[in-house]
């Protein structure tokens, strides 16, 4: 094979390589206000947030550019505006919003999302749901 080959790559070839790649946030843990009994919503308490995207992976592995991949800082920086924003009753309204805004990105095929409360069964590390979506 030339170098002339080796530098231009077949785009079919290219294309057959591409995959998704996974990017992560795990454990982010924030103050919010999120819950239905009273306590909760009088005051904020600590919620642990982990999130894995699967992303279409079309990054070249030269470029070294942050505009060239999904930067998990902007994901961490939306998450903690929802998470800060308005109260919200349930966990299960937070994750959707969080999917929501992740599935945002047309690079992110899917998202999970997981949420916990340390703080709410003495007898339990946390609780919490976990779900996924789809880009349909």
């Amino acid at each position: 094979m030339t170098n002339r080959l080796m530098a231009e790559e077949d785009p079919a070839t290219a294309s057959s390589r591409r995959g998704l790649r996974r990017i992560f946030v795990r454990d982010l843990e924030l103050v919010g206000r999120v819950g239905l009994l009273a306590h909760e919503i009088r005051y904020e308490q600590r919620i642990v947030i982990s999130i894995e995207l699967s992303v279409v992976d079309d990054y070249d592995g030269r470029s070294d550019r942050l505009s060239d991949v999904l930067d998990y800082a902007k994901i961490v920086e939306g998450v903690t505006a929802l998470v800060e924003g308005e109260h919200v009753y349930l966990l299960e309204t937070l994750a959707e919003r969080i999917a929501v805004f992740c599935l945002a990105d047309p690079r992110v095929a899917s998202v999970r999302v997981r949420i916990e409360k340390p703080d709410v069964l003495p007898s339990c590390k946390s609780v919490g749901i976990e779900i996924e979506r789809f880009r349909s």
